[in-house]
């Protein structure tokens, strides 16, 4: 990455978990017991696994005590919802997560259904209709990780929201819609684009602030960025086909090695070519995904905190 400066989410994330043990042993000190998070696994999709075997481990070394319940690919939906009932009525558990995406037989508002029962006060993802709606209307509440995190990575980056002109591509519950309303709480002037904006990259290159959620590797080209805009990479593509990752990154390429080690390499939704005009720019890996998980632990023990307060 030339040019740009980069916004490196490790650190971020490191410095935001130096804050969390004292709260965790607080709270472990006046409840007697650890904060707990209640995570549903369904089906054995592997980026699936992967994350969820990185969340256990992050919850271990902060000492939150993360239950996982496993269901095989033919589970139904019910299932899901019964570990969610479960978890709902359990004292020791602060929050659930349900691992997203769901086995596709379990039909296609399996997900809605799921998020939709967990109980907005354990609802640690933010997904719920009622923290969606708290975000809406700036109350407190719990917010989606990853535009959490991308927020955080802003501020310590010292680069201003306030009066900038922001572009959201993507318009997901979990991304793109909550990115916007976090951007506009802070003043920004937000635009959400999507697959039928007209003349897509003339309206992202009047961003200050552009952010790329929509999981199309490379799909951001230097076409899209405003000269010396901060640019926020949100998508994560594993390829594994050389050709394309020739055609991204050139035959010379580091990435290269990592697909003959690995089987695949991560690459996000901006074309490498973009850090040659952004002024600050989200590498992937190693810039937004890994404070997803660091704002999955911190909305865990917030929960858990204000559980207890009430």
């Amino acid at each position: 990455m030339t040019g740009a400066r980069r916004l490196d989410g490790k650190v971020v994330a490191a410095a935001i978990r130096t804050s969390l043990p004292p709260r965790v042993q607080a709270f472990t000190a006046a409840a007697g017991r650890p904060p707990g998070l209640g995570i549903v696994l369904a089906g054995h999709d592997g980026g699936s696994e992967t994350y969820v075997r990185n969340k256990m481990v992050a919850c271990e070394s902060l000492g939150v005590n993360a239950v996982l319940e496993r269901l095989p690919d033919e589970a139904s939906v019910d299932a899901v919802l019964a570990l969610v009932d479960r978890f709902n009525r359990a004292e020791s558990v602060d929050g659930i997560l349900v691992q997203s995406p769901l086995p596709s037989g379990m039909g296609r508002d399996a997900e809605k259904r799921v998020f939709d029962a967990i109980h907005p006060d354990k609802d640690v993802d933010g997904f719920t209709p009622i923290n969606a709606g708290r975000l809406t209307q700036n109350r407190p509440g719990i917010a989606p990780g990853t535009p959490s995190g991308v927020i955080e990575l802003l501020d310590r980056a010292g680069i201003p929201i306030e009066g900038q002109r922001a572009v959201v591509i993507g318009r997901s519950d979990i991304v793109g819609k909550p990115m916007a309303m976090l951007l506009l709480h802070r003043h920004a002037t937000v635009t959400i684009c999507h697959s039928r904006t007209v003349d897509l990259p003339a309206v992202a290159a009047t961003a200050d602030i552009l952010v790329a959620a929509v999981g199309r590797a490379g799909f951001v080209t230097r076409d899209f960025v405003k000269p010396g805009a901060t640019v926020i990479d949100v998508g994560t593509t594993w390829l594994r086909d050389r050709d394309e990752v020739i055609a991204l990154f050139g035959p010379e390429s580091p990435r290269l090695d990592v697909l003959a080690r690995r089987g695949h390499t991560v690459v996000g939704d901006v074309h490498p070519e973009v850090a040659e005009v952004a002024g600050a720019l989200t590498p992937v890996p190693g810039g937004v995904g890994p404070l997803t998980i660091t704002m999955l632990l911190s909305n865990t023990l917030r929960a858990a905190e204000l559980r207890r307060a009430t």
